[in-house]
């Protein structure tokens, strides 16, 4: 009786494993190249001080009557 992976050890599926990683690491560094690639620096900039700014706001609290 052939087991479980003696039957996956002969399909011949070992290569699918390094094709998945290679893309794998191939997406994480475009992905990461997009995100600190020089033109997005100026948008990013605006983005880390969007929390400091002081902007009015108005809180609306849904059970309070005006």
């Amino acid at each position: 009786m052939l087991r479980l992976s003696d039957i996956m050890s002969r399909a011949g599926l070992h290569g699918y494993a390094d094709v998945a990683l290679v893309l794998f690491v191939l997406a994480f560094l475009g992905i990461l190249v997009h995100l600190y690639s020089p033109a997005r620096r100026r948008e990013m900039d605006e983005m880390a001080r969007k929390p400091l700014e002081d902007e009015p706001t108005e809180h609306t609290n849904p059970g309070a009557r005006s």
